[in-house]
């Protein structure tokens, strides 16, 4: 197809210039025409000089009343100044080294002006707009760009890749009843519009047709995830060893805790593999739940692969593992950081089947990583892997079920499109004894008196966080770095006690002496990055005091606050920040008010929106060009069930290839291999 055809197939796109375009992403026309705008300028509607809003860029439409003047400032700078009329007010224009725009500019020319209006009491200036004529007056792109490549640019090579797509033709890829029903516009008319839209209805028409087919086929790519096993289970369960599983636990499960067992368990007698996220807050309890399915797995005579993002959590879900399952069944541990004899041996010994439960970091997902009969898959923290690397871990089964779990509260609206693949159990209770954790937040000032309640807590007997935002002092932030504070600490308000530094950039075997040493009660006060946001389990640590709080994502200090409050004693977590700005008094004050993880959740993405909700973390799935999770989720589901219907009558879109290949090139972008 013309359109998948290299940029520099282009006239005026040489060697240089596909460079700079390959630093955007973009290889083919196609990647071209989904280079959507980043926003527009509107020059469709011009206003009355005296309707200019102060400080507002906007469009005036008005007649030039006298030539340019030419005023030598200084070498190196002169000014070119002229008045504009719209026939009811004036203006002054200046230009700064600008001739050539000066020697176009005519009296009595009919021009455009696109700029800021300032007005100091003597008069109303705009100073350095943009002029176009007045047969010009039409919205336009403002596209993202690198350094070399001028929006004009973008301009000329678009409208030129529109040239070829009108005149070869664009398959539609959506259904035509799907379009006609939705009511929406052809998809070369979208691209036209999103790019060069003829009016502010046209662009929103565009939008949306763009919108609902991003998101029909992402949905499609996930569904397609969802029934990539709809073959015959290889590990169908017949026996439910629930009841024997909770008769040797020493607590009682919660209800939810029972519900999401009993889920997957109904999940795995079914003839298709299970693919079921267990989602819940801090603390509530999903490992165990992971255990109890794992029980009844094992007890079928297969095998269990739990993945973590850390060898901290892989270590701390294997010891938990082997207290609450015993010596019934064998647990190994497979991470980075063992030796290659001892990773060998381990290996050798899961090829045999002589392991039942292996917990590992992404080690697992080796080539050399083989199973005797893989039965159930589990993925920790499932934000923190990529779509491809779990399907990667099934692949070494036969059609193995698969269990996420996800202790990062995720809203409705954003679990729809992370795990659209996925049937949701959610653990909406905790355990019993578990109290809330006490919130506040201090400035500056109450350092000192916050530093007393820590000691406080240490002397008798608790142990506590320091958490800082960064590694290392930074010069460019002005903010509180761990190696600092550790030194600041163990010198001044906590000489004497004992205390521990923990961060990302040690070594992996470093990092797990430094958590041994903490869980071990050696520690008294730790002091770390955000390393510690997941999975670090010390019911002794009851305090927590985070630095600059303002630096951290609200979902972000529910996690890190949940390190504290896990054992019988009444913990606090203390928010410290000058930050007296608006958003970050409302995100401080929805951490003091509430300790419910999913309230906390839909603050966060209410605050910050979908793109950041997960700052740079990697969840493996496609990024969104055009859709917006908030305001677009109507669209999300029509899209979602109608993909559903599709693909019930047509699974492997034979009959709908321009769809398949939308799918495709969607997808290329996570590297995903379990689409097929």
């Amino acid at each position: 197809m013309p359109l998948f055809a290299s940029i520099r197939t282009l006239k005026g796109v040489g060697e240089k210039r596909a460079a700079l375009y390959e630093k955007l992403g973009i290889r083919t026309l196609w990647d071209l025409l989904c280079h959507y705008p980043r926003g527009y300028e509107d020059w469709s509607a011009p206003r009355l000089i005296s309707d200019a809003e102060a400080g507002v860029p906007c469009c005036i439409r008005g007649w030039v009343a006298k030539a340019p003047t030419e005023y030598r400032v200084r070498k190196g700078m002169t000014l070119y100044r002229f008045r504009v009329t719209d026939g009811y007010s004036s203006l002054q224009v200046t230009l700064f080294n600008n001739p050539y725009a000066a020697a176009k500019i005519h009296r009595d020319d009919e021009i455009l002006l696109y700029g800021t209006v300032t007005s100091d009491g003597r008069g109303t200036e705009m100073t350095s707009p943009q002029i176009a004529t007045s047969a010009e007056a039409k919205i336009r792109p403002l596209y993202p760009l690198t350094e070399g490549l001028t929006n004009k640019m973008l301009e000329t090579n678009v409208d030129s890749a529109l040239e070829v797509a009108a005149r070869v033709g664009l398959p539609e890829c959506l259904p035509t009843d799907c379009v006609a029903q939705e009511g929406l516009c052809d998809r070369l008319t979208a691209l036209k519009n999103i790019h060069f839209p003829t009016d502010r209805r046209a662009l929103e028409e565009a939008k949306r047709r763009l919108v609902y087919e991003e998101l029909f086929v992402l949905q499609l790519g996930l569904l397609r995830l969802k029934g990539r096993n709809r073959r015959q289970s290889g590990a169908v369960i017949t026996t439910d060893r629930t009841e024997e599983y909770v008769a040797g636990l020493p607590f009682t499960l919660t209800g939810a805790q029972r519900r999401a067992i009993a889920d997957c368990v109904a999940d795995m007698q079914g003839d298709a593999p299970m693919s079921r996220l267990i989602q819940g807050d801090v603390g509530s309890g999903k490992t165990a739940v992971a255990t109890g399915v794992a029980y009844t797995v094992i007890g079928a005579g297969k095998q269990v692969a739990m993945m973590a993002p850390t060898e901290i959590l892989a270590e701390q879900h294997a010891n938990s593992l082997q207290t609450l399952l015993g010596d019934t069944v064998r647990v190994g541990l497979l991470t980075g950081s063992l030796t290659p004899a001892k990773k060998k041996r381990l290996q050798e010994a899961i090829a045999a089947g002589e392991v039942d439960f292996v917990v590992g970091t992404h080690a697992l997902i080796s080539d050399k990583v083989q199973f005797a009969d893989l039965g159930l898959v589990i993925t920790d923290e499932q934000h923190r892997f990529g779509v491809a690397q779990r399907a990667t871990l099934a692949a070494k089964g036969r059609n193995p079920h698969l269990m996420v779990m996800s202790a990062t509260p995720i809203p409705r609206t954003l679990a729809l499109i992370l795990y659209g693949d996925l049937d949701v159990s959610v653990l909406d209770e905790l355990p019993p004894g578990r109290q809330p954790v006490e919130t506040y937040t201090v400035g500056e000032d109450k350092r000192d008196r916050a530093y007393g309640y820590v000691r406080k807590h240490l002397d008798e007997g608790r142990q506590g966080f320091i958490v800082c935002p960064l590694v290392e002092e930074s010069e460019e932030m002005d903010l509180r770095s761990a190696t600092e504070v550790f030194q600041q600490l163990r010198q001044g308000p906590f000489r004497g006690y004992t205390l521990g530094l923990l961060h990302g950039k040690m070594k992996a075997a470093d990092k797990e002496a430094v958590m041994a040493a903490f869980a071990a009660g050696e520690i008294q006060l730790l002091v770390s990055t955000t390393v510690i946001e997941v999975g670090v389990d010390v019911p002794n640590a009851v305090i927590m005091v985070i630095e600059n709080a303002e630096r951290f994502g609200l979902a972000q200090l529910h996690q890190l606050r949940g390190r504290v409050g896990r054992g019988k004693h009444q913990s606090t977590c203390i928010l410290i920040s000058d930050n007296r700005g608006e958003d970050n008094l409302r995100r401080l004050g929805v951490m003091r008010a509430t300790n419910d993880g999913f309230k906390i959740a839909d603050e966060d993405l209410k605050l910050r929106g979908p793109g950041d909700f997960f700052g740079n973390r990697q969840h493996g799935l496609p990024q969104l060009k055009v859709a917006d999770l908030l305001s677009d989720m109507p669209l999300l589901q029509r899209a979602q069930s109608r993909a559903a219907a599709l693909l019930d009558e047509d699974p492997n879109l034979i009959r709908h290839p321009q769809l398949w290949q939308a799918v495709e090139h969607l997808f290329e972008q996570v590297g995903d291999q379990g689409l097929n």
